[in-house]
């Protein structure tokens, strides 16, 4: 028997398994938009502590989520989908919004980002801002951003108190961000991203955007226009 064959059936079918109970599915429908921490995973879906880590470690073990610490209060972790383990999976949930707002710490790169591929990706408006803004966008980020055919036109850093509408669908794409609007904005999508300002490598942004467009590519297809002038 071809073995490669064999493996990659034996890694489907376990997929498959461990996506044919409700409560884990239930748990990858929820990952498909953001990541989650699993505290605020048991809550959203009415899930003890005992049964969740069940669900948890055998989706783990099929390898479709993994987890990644925070990289604001470095105590947290975040669940998330694992790149491509589910391509084709399609969002169960679907969003209504005026606008979507990507927002990270300094507006310098990561929404910057992902306010430039949502614009390619759908017709729903879209913007950036930042929790502490820093002076100008990341010249990588620019950069970046030009290789893969996209533009940040006239782009410059903003504050999000002075970007957000009441009924704007925010996409916090940093811990730090999402931690921070915690306490304001509860109702809101989290990506946990890593920073590549912190590595400052041509590598680490085009890492960045091969993320950011996996994820907004999912999210796109969920979000449609409420109607509302933005």
């Amino acid at each position: 028997m071809n073995t490669d064959w064999s493996s990659s059936v034996v890694a489907r079918a376990r997929v498959h398994a461990a996506l044919g109970e409700p409560a884990r599915l239930a748990i990858v429908d929820r990952l498909v938009l953001g990541d989650v921490s699993p505290g605020e995973l048991g809550r959203e879906l009415g899930l003890s502590s005992n049964l969740l880590a069940h669900h948890l470690k055998l989706l783990e073990q099929a390898g479709v989520i993994e987890r990644s610490r925070s990289e604001g209060d470095h105590r947290r972790t975040y669940l998330r989908l694992k790149p491509a383990a589910l391509a084709d999976l399609a969002p169960a949930e679907v969003r209504t919004a005026p606008r979507v707002v990507f927002v990270c710490t300094q507006n310098s790169a990561r929404s910057q980002l992902a306010a430039a591929l949502w614009k390619r990706h759908s017709r729903v408006p879209a913007t950036s801002a930042g929790t502490d803004p820093a002076p100008h966008v990341h010249p990588r980020a620019i950069a970046a951003a030009r290789s893969h055919g996209l533009s940040l036109p006239r782009a410059r850093t903003k504050h999000v108190d002075d970007v957000m509408r009441p009924r704007d669908l925010v996409v916090a794409v940093c811990d730090n961000a999402h931690e921070q609007l915690g306490a304001t904005l509860p109702d809101r999508l989290h990506w946990s991203v890593p920073d590549p300002v912190r590595a400052d490598t041509d590598d680490a942004f085009d890492h960045t955007l091969h993320e950011l467009t996996d994820r907004v590519t999912r999210l796109a297809s969920a979000v449609h226009s409420s109607g509302e002038t933005p």
